[in-house]
């Protein structure tokens, strides 16, 4: 999947999603919850990070969307952000279902962000 296909579908999902966000809305924001985890799992496998390159505790998590989908089910878009040693930065922003008892409702969808265009990158 080229780059430019990949920026439109995350375009499109922030478009589709709610970004009305609520306090009755599961937390699933934390750097060792459901979506960051799966999304580390995922860079991982696809060679992108390794255990012993990421300063875990530098790892950031950003709730930019959740969208009651009703019978406290819960569409979630996170912006995860993990700091190499090195400094690099690897940024995804993560799709999945959640509910009123867990954050793992289903499988997470990981889009990785390729460039930041304007303002000052963060």
């Amino acid at each position: 999947m080229d780059r430019m296909f990949r920026n439109m579908v995350v375009l499109v999902v922030l478009q589709v999603v709610s970004l009305a966000v609520c306090a009755a809305h599961p937390a699933c924001d934390g750097p060792e919850s459901w979506a960051s985890s799966m999304a580390f799992v995922h860079l991982k496998n696809a060679g992108l990070l390794s255990n012993e390159a990421v300063e875990f505790s530098k790892t950031q998590v950003e709730r930019l969307a959740s969208e009651d989908k009703g019978e406290g089910r819960y569409l979630q878009v996170h912006k995860v952000t993990f700091v190499k040693k090195d400094g690099a930065r690897v940024v995804v922003l993560t799709e999945n279902l959640a509910s009123d008892a867990e954050c793992s409702e289903g499988p997470v969808t990981v889009y990785v962000v390729g460039d930041v265009l304007g303002g000052d990158g963060s």
